[in-house]
């Protein structure tokens, strides 16, 4: 079963950074795409990075240059490095595997998209 699991959001002030971890389990992690999303109350839910399984990495125009995803396949575990963060970062973060064998790519610039597996989310809260 596959299962993952959020952890590192938290407060912090603008121009701070945070980084957060998903640790997974219960399925093949390198061949699956894998990605950060995020959604605050009454908004639709953003991809904000997404690396695929062959390494293709997307990020959200929003967060490029601010935001690394990056993930070590030896021990099932995905990073969103945020840093300048901004208070309107704040929001409830997941973390999402998708089994597609098409690229996901697209995730960070379709509201919404669908991915295969979730995690029930962290919060992370900038504030100004």
């Amino acid at each position: 079963q596959v299962h993952l699991e959020e952890s590192g959001g938290g407060s912090v002030q603008a121009g701070g950074s945070l980084r957060l971890s998903c640790a997974a389990s219960g399925y093949t992690y390198s061949s699956y795409c894998m990605g950060w999303f995020r959604q605050t109350p009454g908004k639709e839910r953003e991809g904000v990075a997404v690396i695929d399984s062959d390494g293709s990495i997307s990020y959200a125009d929003s967060v490029k240059g601010r935001f690394a995803i990056s993930k070590d396949n030896a021990k099932n575990i995905l990073y969103l490095q945020m840093n300048s963060l901004k208070p309107e970062a704040t929001a409830m973060y997941f973390c999402a595997a998708d089994r597609g064998l098409l690229s996901c790519t697209a995730a960070t610039t379709v509201p919404n998209y669908g991915m295969d597996y979730w995690g029930k989310g962290t919060l992370v809260t900038i504030s100004s």
